[in-house]
């Protein structure tokens, strides 16, 4: 097949239309509609639907738009790579994490990345969908578990745990529970239960939702319960690693806690040699380190 117009195709099937797509090929749109129409021929199958309000693949043309988006994706690996043989750490980086530790543990450590390495071009995505390393959906991921999927390089980053908080202002208010009983005079703050997230806090909420607690608050990520606990509004389960962030958090119910959740760094073998992962990896790496540290060093001063 020629590679001219398979570049061509997937950039007509990529913006449904004949216009769009030679406007970013800066080409005219009879060139193009030449192109598609030779391509059709060599292939003796019709690859769009023609309509008035733009093109639709058929089913033969979904077939070929799937292996030209796998070369792409290849494509720009390999173009990473190359840019990357440079000294100099530049370029985009898609970074996957759940919205709960993008937004509050990593991207608020994210100046120093940018001060060593001021032309990097981070994309975070946070969602709690596991994406497609393998395929490209992103160049490096965070998980609450390790990755199953093969061909990746993984790192154990650090262990967590969700645990019962308050503001000190709330129970100075509310009081301080001494066991769960106490939750009839509290109001919990929590994930819901059907939302997406680590197994553990769900089995932890489950089982704390067994208890006589008349009043609750149920949100969607932990940003959320985080900031109904801010504002005093009760006793939220939140991840552990908020503690440094966020010195007012007082934990209550020591005993209460979730079982241990495993955070990993994972990016695909094939990045291996990019300076771009090898900046971010070695940043969290030392960053989850510091934090270790300091957290050791709290717990002997307490001792």
């Amino acid at each position: 097949m020629d590679w001219d117009k398979l570049r061509i195709f997937h950039a007509v099937a990529d913006a449904g239309s004949l216009t769009h797509a030679g406007d970013t090929l800066h080409l005219s749109q009879s060139a193009v509609s030449r192109q598609i129409r030779s391509l059709e021929e060599s292939l003796s199958v019709t690859l769009f639907h023609r309509h008035a309000r733009g093109l639709i693949l058929t089913e033969q043309g979904e077939l070929l738009f799937d292996a030209t988006k796998s070369m792409a994706k290849r494509l720009d690996a390999a173009a990473a790579r190359i840019r990357d043989s440079e000294d100099e750490v530049f370029g985009e980086l898609r970074v996957t994490t759940t919205t709960g530790f993008g937004t509050l543990w990593l991207a608020p450590r994210l100046p120093t990345l940018y001060a060593k390495y001021p032309s990097l071009k981070i994309d975070l995505m946070l969602e709690e969908r596991v994406l497609d390393l393998p395929m490209r959906e992103a160049d490096v991921a965070i998980r609450m578990k390790e990755p199953s999927q093969a061909d990746l390089i993984r790192r154990r980053l650090m262990n967590i745990r969700m645990r019962l908080y308050a503001t000190s202002e709330y129970l100075a208010q509310a009081g301080v529970p001494q066991s769960m009983e106490d939750f009839a005079h509290h109001r919990l703050i929590s994930q819901h239960i059907g939302t997406a997230q680590v197994a553990a806090g769900a089995v932890l909420v489950q089982q704390l939702m067994m208890y006589d607690i008349p009043s609750s608050l149920t949100v969607n990520n932990y940003f959320g319960v985080l900031q109904g606990v801010l504002s005093h509004l009760g006793v939220g389960v939140l991840p552990d690693y908020l503690t440094e962030d966020f010195p007012n958090l007082v934990r209550v119910l020591p005993d209460v806690e979730s079982a241990e959740v495993p955070v990993f760094l994972a990016y695909p073998e094939e990045l291996r040699q990019s300076k771009r992962v090898a900046a971010f990896r070695d940043f969290v790496t030392e960053e989850i380190f510091a934090y270790r540290k300091r957290q050791r060093d709290s717990a002997e001063t307490v001792d």
